[in-house]
């Protein structure tokens, strides 16, 4: 995904670094890439109204991750994190996340997460609401 231009995303979250995110060597550190995906995804979610982190019966839990680095993010940047849908199964779904460091056209870094819908009280995998599926399919690709 390092080529993968904004255009391939259909939804796209601003978010500001922030002082403590830089490490030692002046750039934003890896974990807070795993951070960056997390938020764009919940707040697309949430946003969407198909996400109540405290009240859903049903949550996505993530269990796949991974990402590949390729230009380094450094306060004071704005991560443009671009999402979209890779693959939407039964009970799961499939994530892609570009992150954009202020204009640039190509990611400075590019990953992907899984969620599994599972029941809260059982913890055992559960179809994706027809709701969600529905907000879901909106960041599949055409």
């Amino acid at each position: 995904m390092k080529d993968t231009p904004r255009s391939a995303f259909p939804h796209f979250l601003a978010i500001p670094t922030r002082w403590m995110d830089n490490d030692s060597y002046g750039h934003v550190n890896n974990v807070n890439y795993y951070s960056f995906f997390d938020t764009a995804v919940n707040r697309y979610l949430i946003d969407e109204k198909v996400l109540d982190i405290h009240q859903d019966g049903i949550v996505g839990l993530v269990v796949e991750t991974g990402c590949s680095y390729f230009s380094s993010i450094s306060f004071p940047d704005t991560v443009h994190a671009g999402v979209r849908v890779a693959k939407l199964g039964n009970s799961s779904v499939r994530y892609e996340i570009a992150l954009y460091r202020n204009g640039d056209p190509l990611p400075s870094a590019a990953g992907h997460f899984v969620h599994v819908y599972v029941d809260r009280a059982t913890n055992r995998p559960t179809p994706i609401p027809a709701r969600a599926r529905a907000v879901l399919e909106r960041l599949m690709p055409a």
